[in-house]
This record gives C-alpha cells, sequence and structure tokens, in this order.
C-alpha cells in the first residue's frame, strides 16, 4: 500500500515551466543587464566611470589570504571562514582597482564556492557579476574568469554553458588542471560520456602539482563511481584523503567515502567517514546530511532528526529538506512531513530565484508528492535540454507515475543499461522494477528490485519498504528460464 503523504495541485513553483524561447530571451536580458553599468550589491562602478585608485597596503595575513586566493582559483576548496575573508578582501580590492580582471576572477570564483558551502543561493548572481565584469577587463587569455562561469553553471545546473565555458578555458589555458573537472561534470549532465571520459584522461596525463593532485584523484573517484567502478573510486578518494594538505581538502575527501560507503550499504564505514569529515571541518554540509540519512538507516531516528535539523538550521539545502520531509513520512508523522515539504518548496523558490535550474528536484517532488503530470512537463523540457542519466531516472519515474509505463521503461533503461552509459542504482533499479512490474515483466521486474536491495538495503525510508512488498507481491519465479541480467 501507498503510505505517502500525497499534495495534489500544489507545484513547486507557480505557473508551468519557462518555455525554451522565453528562458533564451530571458538569458540574454540578463546577460546584457549584468554586462554593463554599476555591479548591484557591491555599489561598485566598472573601469570607466571610475577614476584609478591606489591599492590599500596589505593587511595583516596578506600572505595567508594570497594562498586562499590561489587554492579558491585552482579548484582546491577552502575552509568557509577563510572565503568569507577573501570575499571581504577582494571586494575592498576591486573597489580600490576596478580595472583588476584577476581580483574580479578570484572574487567571482569565492562567491561559487561560499554559495555551495553554506547552500545560498544569494551568491549566484553576486559570482555572475564579478566573474563577468573580470571579463569586461580583459577578455583575452582570462582562465580564471572562464573556470569560474564554468564553475557557476555547473552550480546552477547548466550544463551546456558549462561546457560551453569550460571549452573556452581550456582552449585559453591547455594545461591549466582547473579547466578539465567543469567539463567532465558538464559532458556527463548532458550524457557524452565518452567525452567525459576522453577529458578525465587528459586530466590524468597532466602532471600536476602535489598540491592539486588531491583534487584531481577525487575527480577521477567521482567518473569511477559514475561508470560503477566503486573499488577504483575509493581507492582514488582514500589516496586523495591521505595526501590532502588541509583539513577542509581531507574533510571533502572523506564525505566523497561516506557517501561511496552509503551507496553500498555499509552504514558503520559510511558513518565513520562523515563524522570524521564533520570533526575536521563542521561546515561540511555534504558530511551533516549524509550523517542524519545513515544514522535514520541505523534506526537512530531521534539522532537523524537532530542531525538534520543541525544540518538544515545552518545550510538550507532544498535537497536536504526532501530528505528530512520523506523521513518524516517513512515514521507516519504527516504533519512535520507537510511542513518540510513546504520548506523546501520555499527553498526551491529562493534557487530558481538565483538562476538555479532546479527542474530535476522539481520533477522529482512532483512525481512523488504532487502531480505527476507536471512532473513529466518538466522533465521532458530538461531531457531536451540536457539528457543526462539522473534526467533519464527522474523522467521515467515520473511516466510511471502518471500512468505510462510503456514509455516509462525507455528512460528507466537508459539510466541503469551500464553498456550504454547507464549507472548501477538502488534507486535507479528500484524505479525500474516496479515499471516493469507495471508492465506485468515479473522477471525483470524481480531482478531488478533485488538489485536494488542488493545494492543498497537502506537507499531509501520510503522506498525500501514498497519495494519489499512489491517482491512479496511478485512471488517466487517461476520454474522456466529466466532471462541474463543484462542492463
Amino acid at each position: 500500500m501507498d503510505n505517502r503523504v500525497w499534495v495534489p495541485g500544489t507545484s513547486l513553483l507557480a505557473g508551468p515551466p519557462t518555455p525554451r524561447r522565453a528562458r533564451r530571451w530571458l538569458r540574454r536580458v540578463l546577460v546584457a543587464a549584468l554586462a554593463g553599468g554599476v555591479v548591484a550589491g557591491l555599489g561598485l562602478m566598472l573601469p570607466e566611470e571610475r577614476p584609478h585608485t591606489a591599492v590599500p597596503p596589505p593587511a595583516a595575513g596578506a600572505q595567508a589570504q594570497a594562498q586562499v586566493s590561489t587554492a579558491v582559483t585552482s579548484g582546491v576548496p577552502a575552509a568557509l571562514p577563510q572565503l568569507t575573508a577573501l570575499i571581504g578582501q577582494q571586494e575592498r580590492r576591486v573597489r580600490a582597482r576596478p580595472e583588476d580582471a584577476r581580483a574580479w576572477a578570484v572574487l567571482g570564483s569565492a562567491y561559487v564556492e561560499r554559495a555551495d558551502r553554506t547552500a545560498d543561493p544569494a551568491d549566484y548572481p553576486r559570482a555572475e557579476r564579478a566573474l563577468r565584469t573580470s571579463l569586461r577587463v580583459r577578455a583575452a587569455a582570462n582562465a580564471e574568469a572562464l573556470d569560474g562561469l564554468a564553475a557557476l553553471a555547473l552550480a546552477r545546473r547548466d550544463f551546456p554553458t558549462a561546457k560551453e565555458y569550460g571549452e573556452q578555458a581550456l582552449k585559453a589555458a591547455p594545461n591549466r588542471w582547473t579547466a578539465y573537472p567543469p567539463l567532465i561534470d558538464a559532458y556527463t549532465g548532458l550524457g557524452d560520456y565518452k567525452a567525459a571520459r576522453a577529458a578525465l584522461d587528459d586530466l590524468l596525463e597532466l602532471h600536476t602539482g602535489a598540491a592539486t593532485r588531491p583534487m584531481v584523484m577525487a575527480r577521477a573517484s567521482a567518473v569511477y563511481r559514475d561508470r560503477g567502478w566503486r573499488e577504483d573510486a575509493v581507492a582514488q578518494l582514500t589516496d586523495a584523503a591521505a595526501a590532502a594538505d588541509t583539513p577542509v581538502e581531507q574533510a571533502a575527501c572523506l564525505t566523497g567515502l561516506g557517501e561511496l560507503a552509503w551507496e553500498r550499504g555499509d552504514l558503520q564505514d559510511a558513518l565513520r567517514h562523515f563524522e570524521a569529515a564533520v570533526r575536521l571541518d563542521p561546515d561540511q554540509r555534504a558530511a551533516q546530511a549524509g550523517r542524519g540519512r545513515t544514522l535514520a538507516a541505523l534506526g537512530r531516528t531521534q539522532q537523524a532528526f537532530a542531525a538534520y535539523g543541525a544540518a538544515l538550521a545552518r545550510y538550507p539545502s532544498p535537497q536536504d529538506a526532501y530528505e528530512l520531509g520523506e523521513l518524516y513520512e517513512a515514521q507516519g508523522m504527516a504533519a512535520p512531513a507537510l511542513a518540510q515539504y513546504a520548506q523546501v518548496k520555499a527553498l526551491v523558490r529562493r534557487q530558481v530565484a538565483a538562476g538555479v535550474d532546479e527542474a530535476l528536484l522539481i520533477g522529482r517532488f512532483e512525481a512523488d508528492h504532487g502531480d505527476p503530470h507536471e512532473a513529466v512537463v518538466r522533465l521532458r523540457a530538461e531531457w531536451e535540454r540536457q539528457p543526462g542519466i539522473e534526467v533519464a531516472d527522474a523522467l521515467g519515474w515520473a511516466l510511471h507515475r502518471a500512468g505510462d509505463d510503456k514509455e516509462a521503461l525507455a528512460y528507466a533503461t537508459a539510466a541503469t543499461d551500464t553498456s550504454k552509459g547507464g549507472v548501477r542504482s538502488a534507486p535507479y533499479a528500484f524505479h525500474r522494477g516496479l515499471i516493469e512490474q507495471g508492465l506485468d515483466l515479473s522477471a525483470p521486474a524481480r531482478r531488478h528490485l533485488q538489485e536494488a536491495l542488493r545494492l543498497n538495503p537502506y537507499f531509501s525510508p520510503l522506498r525500501v519498504p514498497a519495494a519489499r512488498a512489491a517482491l512479496d507481491a511478485l512471488g517466487d519465479p517461476a520454474d522456466e528460464a529466466v532471462p541474463g541480467a543484462g542492463g
């Protein structure tokens, strides 16, 4: 029986999805507005509008700030207090010397990273203004600004734009390693796995320094994870954590190891890594949420509520709020679940207002807790624009929820067929299994539901019971031969 909390007719966003033509028009307007005039939010005038002013003398700790500046533009994570200090320093610098293209690029990149660390999208428009100003000041060979714009596009889930800027950055500085990670993520988000692997191969052939090698290994780990090479992914991240120079870098690697342990259902290992990451870096948001997820799977529900609550109080992420809502729902706590879903809606609206493409999260929410038909409309548009594996899975599931299992199966297969770019994922296998059950394909349905529970017996507090119930309904396999596992 489906006991989920339903919120019919309550879309995360008012109104239908923005048509592609309207989105293109809006983007042109925003770009034109951002390219000239006063830099809003900082009160800064562009170079031709303001006379030159001498840069103030270096403040105490300037050498440390210079190191953080280099880290930010080199793809190495920085501690949140250091980021905040760096942003203040760079804001003062661009006020004093508005023609300093690198200062604008550092400022923009620091905004992007701070937004990622805090889940506060208000930094994204600031980042875009700073990075576009850097390009306006110096358009030629400005790889730092292009890297920053690629990272910003990725943070907003705009893979076509990330690909565009990433390729420009690579052309401007072919031996600069920071151009490759955004390109790898962009190609993956666009479903171009051959290009993603080629970009990783090129990255691994570069002679990167010791300071950046851990982040290169972490990037390789992410690609290996996506391809299902879990042991290779763990080995790369373990080496990266051992080689990390700072607690923040090490915490990022340990968080990744926690995620890998979670995905294979190793709860104790996942919790150990998440808690170690939080001890090293209390601002490691993903580790905080991972800790809540793992505690819930261990049956330590009250501690899980507290962990999620603490994470959301400091870093209100819509994805984390969604997870907490489903945990309440799984515990039969309908009122707190509905309150949490209301928070998800508010947080999604805030993200969208800052230019983030939240079609994937909106589609997932609508499919399970709102209007599945609206989910299909939104996810079809997203698939047309950036046909990655996550979108294939979400669209297939939305079609299933809307009653079209035949079409749903094509997308679910694309998400799970590892021979064609799909991945081995417990939620994806669960979705495919229920779609196949709806089509009376008992043998493959049983196989994929069993695979979901084998990959991670704890993958969702709501969907694990549904998977077990579906398997019970399917019963034991018939005596006739079962087709090969394939896909």
